[in-house]
C-alpha cells in the first residue's frame, strides 16, 4: 500500500487534478468525479437543488430510463451513482476489474445524456417530498435544523441540504437543467480514481468524454462565520423527552498549524464518548442523559462547535445550565495531563484504521488535497499530536472564548 499521489490530466486544455492509488489487493476499480463549489451551500435561492439534481441523475439515461440502466449496472456489478454535500456534487464509480471498458461506458452515458425529463422529475420530488415530510417528526432532525437556524441564519447553511417541502414542489426542470449544465464543467471537476487498474489507461477513456464537457466558470469558495449571538429556540411537540441542541462559533486561523490541537481538544470535552468532559458531567455524575455529545466542525466552509444531549423534559432547563458550566470550566482551567495522555493514546493508536481500505485511503487524500495540505498530511499531524504538550493545548483552549457563545435549539413538551 503505497498510499495516494496527485498529478494533473489535461483536458481540453484545462489542467484537472486527479488523485490517484493503484492497489492490488483486489481486482476491482474505483472512479469518482467530484465537481466543487456546487453543493448545498451555493444554492441561494432554490433550496435542495444540489440534492434533487443528484437523485434526478439516478435516474439512468434518457435512452434507457431508470429501471433499464438500474439492470444495466446490477447485470454487470457495477455501482454508479450521483450524491451531493454541502460543498460537493459528485459521481462514484466501482466495478470488477474486467468491467472497467463497460463501466466507463455507462459512466460516459450518464454524463452525456442523464434523464432530464418532466416524468423523472416528477418522480424525484415525490420521493424528496415523501422523505421530508417523514421528518416532521423526527424530533432530532427538527432541533438540529432549529440549530442550523441560528448559528447560520441569513446564509444558505440554515436550510436543511435536502431543502424544504415547498422549495422541492417549487423546483422546475428548467431550474435542474441549469444547475447541471453549470456544474459538470471541466473547472469545477477534480477526478479521484484507484484500484487495481491501469490509471493511465483508465484516465485516456475518462479525457474522451470528459472533454465533451463546457469549461465553463472557475469555481468560487464560499466561506461562513456561525453566529456568535447566544440564542435559544424552542419547538414544541408531543414528546417524552427534551432534544437540547447546542453550538457556537469556533476561530480556526491556520488549518495546518491548529487543526490537530482542536482534534484533542475535541476529543476531551465531548468528541469521546465516555471519558469525555460532557459525557462525565451530563451522565456520569449527574445522571441527565444518556449520552451527551460535543465537537468541532472544521472545514474550508465553516468552523464552529456543536454537540446534544437528550433529557427528562423536568431536567431540561438543569441539563443546559451544566452544558454551560462544563464549557466554561474548560475554556478557564483546560484539560488534565490525564486527559491529553488518554486523547493520544486514542487518537494515536485508533488513526491506522481509518486507513486500512482503499476507499478510507483516498477520501482522506482528497480531504487533505482539498484543504491545501499535502495528501499524507495524517503522519505529519500523529506527531505532531503525539508531541502537543499540556501547556501548548490549554493555551490554544484558552485562547477560545468564542465557543462560550453557545446557542441553543429545543425541542420539548
Amino acid at each position: 500500500m503505497s498510499g495516494a499521489n496527485l498529478k494533473t490530466v489535461d483536458i481540453a486544455g484545462i489542467k484537472i487534478p486527479v488523485i490517484y492509488e493503484q492497489s492490488k489487493l483486489i481486482p476491482i476499480g474505483t472512479v469518482q468525479l467530484v465537481f466543487k463549489s456546487s453543493g448545498s451551500a451555493y444554492n441561494q435561492e432554490a433550496h435542495g437543488l444540489a440534492y434533487l439534481s443528484s437523485l434526478l441523475l439516478n435516474e439512468g439515461t434518457k435512452d434507457l430510463g431508470g429501471t433499464e440502466f438500474a439492470r444495466a449496472l446490477e447485470k454487470r456489478a457495477i455501482t454508479l451513482y450521483a450524491s451531493s454535500s454541502q460543498e460537493f456534487l459528485e459521481f462514484s464509480l466501482s466495478f470488477l476489474k474486467d468491467e472497467q471498458k463497460n463501466a466507463l461506458a455507462l459512466l460516459s452515458d450518464l454524463i452525456q445524456s442523464p434523464n432530464l425529463t418532466e416524468d423523472a422529475l416528477q418522480k424525484v420530488k415525490a420521493k424528496a417530498t415523501a422523505s421530508l415530510l417523514t421528518k416532521e417528526n423526527d424530533f432530532d432532525y427538527l432541533a438540529s435544523t432549529g440549530l442550523a437556524q441560528l448559528l447560520f441564519k441569513n446564509t444558505p447553511l440554515q436550510f436543511p441540504s435536502r431543502g424544504t417541502v415547498s422549495s422541492i414542489k417549487a423546483m422546475t426542470l428548467s431550474q435542474v437543467q441549469t444547475y447541471i449544465q453549470n456544474t459538470l464543467t471541466l473547472n469545477k471537476l477534480l477526478l479521484v480514481i484507484g484500484g487495481d487498474i491501469d490509471i493511465d489507461s483508465a484516465l485516456e477513456k475518462l479525457s474522451v468524454f470528459l472533454s465533451k464537457l463546457p469549461i465553463g466558470e472557475k469555481p468560487t469558495q464560499v466561506s461562513y462565520t456561525a453566529n456568535g449571538d447566544a440564542q435559544s429556540k424552542t419547538q414544541y411537540k408531543p414528546t417524552e423527552q427534551a432534544y437540547i441542541y447546542f453550538g457556537a462559533p469556533f476561530d480556526l486561523k491556520d488549518y495546518k498549524q491548529e487543526a490537530y490541537k482542536a482534534k484533542v481538544m475535541s476529543f476531551i470535552l465531548g468528541a469521546s464518548g465516555f471519558g469525555s468532559r460532557i459525557m462525565e458531567e451530563i451522565r456520569v455524575k449527574n445522571g441527565l442523559a444518556y449520552s451527551a455529545y460535543m465537537m468541532i466542525n472544521t472545514s474550508k466552509l465553516v468552523n464552529y462547535v456543536s454537540g446534544h444531549l437528550q433529557t427528562k423534559i423536568a431536567n431540561q432547563n438543569q441539563s443546559i445550565a451544566l452544558v454551560k458550566e462544563v464549557i466554561e470550566k474548560f475554556i478557564t482551567q483546560g484539560a488534565t495531563q490525564e486527559e491529553l495522555e488518554s486523547a493520544k493514546k486514542f487518537l494515536l493508536g485508533s488513526e491506522p484504521l481509518r486507513n486500512e481500505t482503499l476507499h478510507q485511503r483516498l477520501s482522506l487524500a482528497f480531504k487533505n488535497y482539498y484543504l491545501g495540505l499535502p495528501l499524507n498530511y495524517q503522519k505529519e499531524e500523529l506527531n505532531l499530536i503525539k508531541n502537543l504538550t499540556l501547556q501548548e493545548l490549554n493555551a490554544f483552549i484558552q485562547s477560545h472564548k468564542e465557543i462560550l457563545k453557545l446557542s441553543f435549539s429545543i425541542v420539548t413538551k
